[in-house]
């Protein structure tokens, strides 16, 4: 061989080595980059199951439905979420879905939340009233059986969200009454700008609460009755009206009660001159709840007699109590009087000194 030969060999041999040695970093920059690019796709691939899961609050709200309400250019500042309570009678294992209406007149978009509450009948000066108990589990807990397909969720201005409420009793629940609220927020406006020297303060949480009032069927309880009947403050004498009166109504069983009935008022000569009829009022079990009402008349004197005929809400009975009030408005009866005795005076003086002749 040759020393051309040779030379030529080892140039060839240098190149290949060469190009290998260049090619080399480039083949394991290009399989890296190929390995990036794959783990990108697996990253977004389960940023999207992600957002399938829990969506965010703006992809929420476009799974309730959405009605616009009447044009208008006032601004309300307020929301209206209706109806405000649901009667209801679950099997155990069953559910029942309910619709609740949620309307935005606050005059921007705002975000809205739903929490629901256990709640029971108050009591002391708040005694038969709807005590709402937060984190605190009742004795007839429901606040667990409610649900809605999504809690938080935005509201446009003039638009009203459809959204359904599913209330869930489980197989194994025992007769009876299950109480509590889904309560509607309004979270505060993040956008409004805080003014200049103005201490911060913690921001206001409106919140509107829907009732229910479930019942289990089965062997329950239903006793109640009417157990007072009086004037509120408790007095038989009146200067004029209105006159304020309380129905006391008194629930011993294991579920609510929904007592409704009547009012009438008779005079002295036994004419009836009012009747006040009274829509079903709901008393939790094991409770006593006042219903305050009121009457008035144009013109009120002497004896009148009140008496409340209240159906008890089961079985057709019919509790029946009276009560008995005067009236005297001695404002009124003292310038009658006043004006008809100077009227005896003036008659009186005329006849004194001045002479009637007949011609």
């Amino acid at each position: 061989m040759t020393i051309d030969k040779q030379v030529s060999l080892t140039n060839v041999i240098l190149g290949a080595v060469l190009l290998t040695l260049i090619a080399l970093p480039m083949s394991v920059f290009a399989q890296s980059t190929a390995t990036s690019s794959s783990d990108t796709e697996e990253v977004a691939t389960s940023t999207e199951k992600i957002v399938a899961t829990a969506p965010t609050v703006d992809r929420v709200y476009d799974n309730y439905k959405r009605e616009e309400l009447p044009q208008s250019n006032k601004v309300f500042n307020d929301f209206v979420v209706g109806p405000g309570r649901f009667s209801l009678e679950i099997a155990p294992g069953e559910s029942k879905t309910v619709i609740v209406n949620i309307s935005n007149r606050l005059g921007s978009k705002r975000l809205f939340q739903f929490d629901a509450e256990d709640m029971t009948a108050g009591g002391g000066e708040n005694e038969g009233t709807i005590k709402l108990l937060g984190d605190e589990v009742g004795p007839y807990t429901i606040k667990d059986y409610i649900s809605v397909p999504y809690d938080r969720f935005y509201i446009e201005n003039n638009e009203r969200a459809v959204v359904p409420v599913t209330v869930s009793i489980p197989a194994d629940a025992e007769p009876g009454g299950f109480y509590g609220s889904i309560l509607t927020e309004v979270m505060p406006d993040e956008t409004q700008v805080v003014e200049e020297d103005v201490a911060p303060t913690a921001p206001l949480v409106t919140r509107i609460g829907t009732l229910f009032y479930v019942t289990t069927p089965g062997e329950i309880a239903q006793e109640g009755s009417l157990v007072d009947f009086a004037t509120l403050p408790d007095k038989s004498f009146y200067l004029g009206g209105p006159v304020n009166m309380g129905i006391v109504y008194e629930n011993t069983g294991s579920v609510h009660l929904t007592p409704y009935g009547t009012v009438s008022v008779t005079n002295i000569l036994g004419d009836t001159v009012g009747l006040v009829e009274l829509d079903p009022w709901y008393v939790m079990p094991q409770s006593v709840r006042t219903r305050e009402i009121s009457w008035d008349r144009e013109f009120l004197l002497g004896r009148y007699t009140v008496t409340a005929d209240i159906e008890r809400g089961y079985g057709n009975q019919t509790d029946t109590l009276s009560l008995v009030f005067w009236v005297f408005p001695w404002k009124i009866i003292a310038t009658v009087f006043a004006g008809v005795f100077i009227f005896f005076l003036i008659l009186r003086f005329i006849l004194r000194n001045f002479e009637f002749k007949r011609k």
